[in-house]
């Protein structure tokens, strides 16, 4: 049934006038009061989703927005405001996909300039999608925008490079230069395609991508610590800190202190560094007992591990700890020296120490380090409940990750991907992915998803997270990805059965929080998807969270109503009742409830059922004014006119203790007019009429009310209404008066 107009029109005006004056959260209560009115009205839930969005709530945010867009999905201004929200809240990925879909809404509508202003946001949150790249060039170009369009096909002639396919990176080039024949950004990139020399993506002033250096997934020419590490001691942190000691070890000898011991300190520098470990070994055993310099314990310490001497090397590694600069190797140090004495415990303690180091050693700035701080807090106390039998393996795992040239670069990865696992499996995950047979492998192809993703290279993607499904089927963040490939490539129904999976598989773990955030998450993206929302049903029933299983009862049962299922929605609101009296709901929900149920009771022309649940709802809310309403139309169709306007009259007296003298107004004109021969009704308004001062309004309802007594041959009746009249003296007055002799008066 349609809302009142009247109560719309006044919330709508108090959340403007809210929302002018800053004060956003009435601004939100009078759209809410607005779309109560109206639930399918877009243009209520637009300013309801600014108001949200103004206060923080993201997540509401988003979804009023995501109704709005499927109340009006011709209107680009829903998705375009989702889009926005989804990028305040990081979700980059969805929200280029976003804009991708406000441009097409844009397009079917030829605003051409708008198009290109929201595949510029895609491009901008996340590089390397190639058919938007193609399409702006395309709209540049055609709107004569060259230096725009040039831009563009040269960025295409980047990532088909990156993808192996130099023909269309040729081609590509050889498009822009169709425009431009003299530029010699454009011709030194044909050059370089053509030699088999790689690429950099375009620079925006024209320079020569060969001296272009900022990084194309980064906006700032400045790279972090991260970013600058290249390769390293391939003995980890211990060879590069036994390096760094040789150097501090040699300007101490040069600066002349402990002159006796010098000689020996220089000859077993000089062994060290040609790889004589004995000889080296034994000369700065001989310095040792003169010279106390931290970098001839940690290169004592460090070599007694190479020779492995492990007992004798744990003394001289403690002492190297003090000293900040050697820390690291000398954690790693001691870390070899334990696992070489079948110590795990004390070992994985301090190779988690060393990796700790050397990661916060990388991080970008202090809060960076916090967050570092916290996550090795972490997983030093999930390892710590390790047993015995694990431990040799995850130490295996953590020594292989500090050897070789890339070990720095690698950490971050493995750290990601620990940090990823604990959060989304569990201690027992984090386990079970350190003492995998392929647990390495899993590390490097989950970097590899990530960087094709944020590339937009899905295919590759999707590629490298089947191969890493192959060897490990049962790690849950490379599914997680997949999905969200899914959602990226418009598989939309695809990717909400791999999210299902993923939300069941949590949950027969025992890992219910994480299957809830799931299921929220795809009833966000698919709100009428029945078989999302009554598992998360099952799991808020199986721990007991009736006030939230409610909830998501009335919106399956809102659900199979919107999906015309209007029996199934009748049985899931009764359910929904039975819920709420045991949780001792309150008297607003319950009330939402059965009027729902009523209206489905109308659309199934249950009169009698409909009229009862009114009821009922009256003896919760007493001055529920809709539905007062509905049971004055539901006796008038009934033919129950007497009962009617006993309902009518309680209705009218809530408007006069709340002083709405406009609604009595409207109502009474409103009843009037599709009951134009209620006798009732006309005597009502013309009484309204008379108080307000309304003197031809009233003249007009007390003569309609005459002719309709006369015709029923209620003459008394017709006498009184008539003398009424005279008693405002109207026009022609006399032929009142006439008729009133006429009928004896």
């Amino acid at each position: 049934m349609p809302g009142d107009q009247q109560a719309y029109e006044q919330a709508m005006n108090a959340g403007h006038n809210a929302a002018w004056d800053q004060d956003w959260q009435v601004a939100i209560a009078a759209y809410g009061r607005a779309i109560q009115e109206f639930p399918q009205d877009p243009e209520a839930h637009l300013h309801l989703g600014l108001g949200l969005l103004e206060v923080g709530r993201l997540e509401d945010a988003f979804k009023v927005y995501t109704r709005a867009h499927q109340l009006a999905p011709d209107d680009p201004i829903p998705l375009e405001k989702s889009a926005d929200v989804l990028e305040r809240m990081g979700r980059l990925r969805e929200a280029a996909q976003q804009y991708i879909n406000v441009s097409e809404v844009y397009l079917s509508q030829r605003d051409l300039g708008k198009a290109i202003a929201n595949w510029e946001r895609a491009t901008r949150l996340t590089p390397g999608l190639i058919p938007i790249h193609a399409k702006l060039a395309q709209a540049y170009e055609r709107v004569g925008d060259k230096k725009r369009a040039v831009r563009e096909y040269l960025t295409l002639a980047f990532n088909f490079q990156r993808t192996n396919d130099s023909d269309k990176a040729i081609r590509a080039a050889q498009r822009a230069l169709r425009l431009e024949k003299n530029n010699p950004q454009i011709l030194n990139t044909i050059r370089a395609l053509e030699s088999g020399g790689r690429i950099l993506p375009p620079s925006d002033d024209g320079a020569s991508p060969n001296t272009r250096a900022a990084s194309f997934e980064r906006d700032t020419g400045v790279k972090s610590k991260r970013e600058q590490v290249g390769e390293a001691d391939p003995l980890g942190p211990l060879g590069e800190a036994m390096t760094d000691a040789l150097g501090m070890l040699a300007i101490h000898v040069m600066e002349g202190d402990a002159m006796e011991a010098a000689g020996d300190a220089m000859a077993a520098m000089e062994a060290q560094r040609q790889g004589y470990q004995e000889d080296a070994i034994s000369a700065y055993q001989r310095a040792d007992g003169h010279m106390r310099h931290p970098a001839l314990k940690l290169n004592l310490g460090g070599l007694l591990v190479m020779a492995n001497r492990s007992d004798e090397a744990v003394r001289y590694l403690n002492e190297a700890i003090q000293f900040p600069a050697l820390a690291p190797g000398a954690l790693h140090g001691l870390a070899q020296a334990y696992f070489k004495q079948g110590k795990q415990k004390q070992a994985l303690r301090y190779l988690l120490q060393s990796l700790q180091n050397v990661d916060t050693e990388l991080a970008m700035d202090d809060d960076e380090e916090l967050e570092l701080n916290s996550i090795y807090k972490r997983l030093v106390t999930v390892l710590d409940q390790v047993k015995d039998e694990s431990l040799l393996a995850i130490n295996q795992r953590f020594i292989a990750l500090l050897e070789g040239k890339d070990w720095k670069q690698r950490i971050a990865d493995t750290r990601r991907q620990l940090e990823e696992t604990l959060r989304e499996q569990g201690a027992k995950g984090v386990v079970d992915i350190l003492t995998a047979a392929h647990g390495d492998k899993l590390t490097e192809s989950v970097t590899l998803i990530d960087r094709y993703m944020r590339q937009g290279m899905l295919t590759l993607a999707m590629d490298e997270a089947h191969r890493a499904v192959e060897y490990s089927p049962n790690y849950l963040p490379v599914h997680t990805r997949m999905a969200e490939i899914m959602m990226s490539e418009g598989r939309v129904r695809q990717a909400i059965a791999k999210y299902n999976t993923i939300a069941r598989t949590f949950l027969s773990r025992g890992e219910n929080d994480r299957a809830t955030d799931i299921l929220t998450n795809v009833l966000e993206l698919a709100p009428l998807d029945i078989s999302v929302r009554e598992s998360l049903i099952d799991l808020m029933e199986s721990e007991e969270r009736w006030d939230e299983a409610l909830d998501q009862y009335i919106d399956l049962a809102d659900a199979h109503h919107q999906l015309g299922n209007f029996d199934l929605s009748r049985d899931t609101y009764m359910l929904a009742e039975r819920i709420a009296n045991r949780v001792s709901a309150s008297p607003e929900k319950l009330v939402r409830i059965k009027h729902r149920m009523a209206d489905i009771d109308q659309i199934r022309l249950d009169m009698r059922r409909a009229q009862k649940t009114y009821e009922e709802i009256i003896q919760l809310a007493p001055d529920d004014e809709r539905a007062h309403r509905m049971l004055v139309d539901l006796n008038y169709r009934q033919g129950n006119q007497a009962e009617a306007i006993r309902r009518l009259d309680k209705l009218l007296s809530i408007y006069a203790r709340q002083k709405q003298v406009n609604r009595i107004i409207q109502l009474l004109e409103e009843m009037v007019t599709m009951y134009p021969n209620d006798t009732g009704l006309r005597s009502r308004l013309a009484s309204i009429y008379r108080q307000l001062g309304r003197k031809m309004d009233a003249i007009i309802q007390l003569d309609a009310l005459g002719e309709l007594q006369l015709e029923a041959g209620l003459h008394k009746d017709a006498a009184n209404t008539i003398r009424q009249i005279i008693t405002m003296n109207p026009e022609h007055v006399e032929d009142y008066r006439k008729l009133l002799a006429q009928l004896g008066g």
